[in-house]
């Protein structure tokens, strides 16, 4: 049915959920995985007059540190449950773009993604990246809560 799964994940609990249920399914259809992660572009952030200081350099290296650690357990999960993964991080502003762009070039035919992530966590319905990726996929898209 299925051959190629993306697993978008932002290390958040739903998208954890989500990954392992993308797995689980990968492992009974014998489908490989793809996992991705999406880093937000660094932005200086200023209060009243004064600028926060944290320099682009060190944002990126914490946020490639983040972004390795949870593809880092995505791909030991996926050897645990002996399916095949593999993963990459982006920089980019609009994740969604980035989910549907390297769903087509990977040649997946299924994402698998969490209903909201971090940004999402206070809104009461799904979060506005699931949402965009909902209504612009080709591809047929697993929701998980």
């Amino acid at each position: 049915m299925y051959n190629h799964i993306l697993l978008p994940t932002d290390g958040s609990e739903v998208s954890a959920r989500a990954v392992d249920a993308g797995i689980g399914l990968a492992k009974a259809l014998m489908a490989r995985v793809y996992a991705l992660h999406v880093i937000a572009p660094f932005q200086s952030m200023a209060y009243m007059s004064q600028i926060i200081p944290q320099s682009e350099s060190s944002y990126t290296a914490e946020s490639v540190r983040w972004a390795e650690r949870y593809l880092g357990e995505v791909r030991d999960k996926c050897q645990q449950a002996g399916v095949y993964c593999d993963s990459d991080y982006l920089i980019d502003k609009h994740p969604c773009d980035v989910i549907l762009r390297m769903a087509r070039e990977k040649g997946c035919d299924l994402i698998v993604m969490g209903s909201h992530g971090w940004r999402g966590l206070t809104r009461l319905l799904l979060g506005s990246e699931t949402q965009k990726v909902l209504v612009h996929s080709e591809l047929p898209v697993l929701v998980c809560h």
